[in-house]
């Protein structure tokens, strides 16, 4: 029953914060993607974990997936064996994940799937901790990127692995792209607008291979991605020299790290908890 109460106390904060321009719906463009998953994005996804991870297999392993949007990666760590715990804070995503859970492990006990913030201290607390927490391009979107990275750090199990991706700190041109966002988020002329705006840069520097492939790496399309960045409201950046000493405060050591430079995208860290 209280889980129920805190879904729907979610769903209503979510839906608020939609109709007062100062969240993106996520989820309703996830939905879109995964009406064309193929086996060739999955096998993609799963590749983009064992790289980074630098691990053939998650078997035997606890797996967090932080703002789970499609389901993909959640579907990815499953399928590499891990015992899968999902949550996302918008509704549409976590539906999302539920339908590639019942389509590809139907009844499966080892992967669940709940709404919740990771903003919520309680919440965070019962998940438990686990031996890889994941969160790609998710805790910039809180609101409060600070706390979301340090919640996310205190469910990992001692000697465990935090694989996190956060948007890059480009100064100025970050915040222009926060006025973008906030404009593409107002109502729909905005988005129409947002999109205007924006696009010829898509077109030009990211399109050609994108658009011959039909997707880019991780299994994402590129239509998804441009709707995903230019919607992408709350909006917060971090150097990687932020990242690493933010964690390292914290007790966790760099193991990879994956940058975009002076560029626009997410860096991807990989960080091990050091035991005691």
């Amino acid at each position: 029953m209280d889980d129920i109460k805190g879904n729907n106390m979610n769903t209503e904060m979510h839906a608020s914060e939609v109709a007062q321009g100062e969240r993106f719906e996520f989820g309703k463009n996830w939905s879109r993607f995964i009406d064309g998953l193929t086996e060739e994005k999955i096998k993609e996804a799963e590749l983009s974990l064992k790289n980074m991870l630098r691990v053939d297999t998650l078997e035997g392993l606890t797996f967090l997936d932080i703002g789970s949007g499609s389901g993909l990666f959640s579907l990815a760590a499953r399928r590499l064996g891990a015992k899968v715990t999902s949550f996302d804070y918008d509704p549409y995503s976590v539906a999302c994940t539920t339908s590639l859970r019942e389509k590809y492990c139907t009844n499966d006990v080892n992967w669940k799937v709940d709404q919740g913030s990771v903003l919520d201290n309680d919440f965070m607390s019962n998940l438990g901790q686990f031996d890889v927490v994941y969160s790609w391009g998710v805790l910039h979107h809180t609101g409060n990127m600070k706390l979301a990275l340090t919640n996310a750090a205190n469910r990992i199990t001692h000697e465990g692995l935090m694989f996190v991706a956060i948007y890059n700190d480009q100064g100025w041109v970050s915040k222009y792209w926060t006025l973008i966002k906030r404009l593409y988020n107002r109502n729909r002329g905005g988005r129409l607008l947002a999109l205007a705006i924006t696009l010829p840069y898509f077109m030009a520097h990211k399109s050609i291979k994108a658009l011959l492939q039909k997707q880019i790496p991780r299994g994402m399309t590129w239509w998804t991605d441009v709707v995903d960045w230019v919607g992408g409201y709350p909006f917060e950046v971090a150097s990687p020299e932020y990242m690493i000493d933010f964690y390292y405060d914290l007790g966790f050591a760099l193991i990879k790290q994956k940058t975009v430079e002076n560029k626009l995208g997410c860096n991807e860290f990989v960080f091990k908890k050091l035991g005691h």
